[in-house]
């Protein structure tokens, strides 16, 4: 029922076929061999695997849109927490990081900078986009101090949906 809820009318129409063939598939008066064994024929049960392959072939591609969107809102989540640390740096250290440190120095302290108090983020692995590529750094930012920018599932400039480029400044 979640998925019928969450896929609109195919799965809403896929789950009362479902319904309707499981009712029919329990049926006492079903068998025609004149015996009271319970059990379901290669047919029942092929007609049972075809509806249900039709079904996630009808609704993979709409799982797929969802996980895209999920992962662009991740990068926007992370960028965001990668700000405020960015952030709590430069209050730290009088100024962000430099270009040559990188986002690196949340992580580690680099060389010739004394007021260093971190790490500013738990673990390096958030310095890597959802997409296994790692987030890019610019300093001065067009428009602000810092950039921090993602290129998106296709590390190219531009794009849509997944492949947008996600930017904070």
């Amino acid at each position: 029922m979640l998925l019928a809820i969450r896929f609109g009318r195919f799965s809403e129409m896929g789950a009362a076929v479902l319904a309707i063939v499981f009712k029919w598939l329990s049926s006492p008066h079903r068998t025609t061999r004149g015996d009271t064994e319970a059990g379901f024929t290669l047919l029942e049960l092929l007609v049972v695997l075809g509806i249900l392959g039709l079904l996630a072939a009808i609704s993979y591609p709409q799982v797929l849109r969802y996980m895209g969107a999920a992962r662009t809102e991740t990068a926007k989540a992370q960028l965001s927490a990668l700000a405020t640390s960015l952030e709590l740096y430069a209050l730290d250290n009088g100024g962000f990081p430099t270009q040559q440190a990188g986002l690196n120095a949340l992580v580690q302290a680099p060389a010739g900078v004394k007021r260093w108090r971190g790490p500013y983020l738990k673990k390096a692995e958030a310095l890597v986009d959802p997409w296994g590529k790692p987030y890019q750094y610019r300093v001065p930012g067009r428009s602000s101090p810092f950039e921090l920018v993602t290129l998106g599932r296709d590390n190219a400039p531009g794009g849509d949906g997944e492949d947008q480029d996600v930017v904070h400044r």
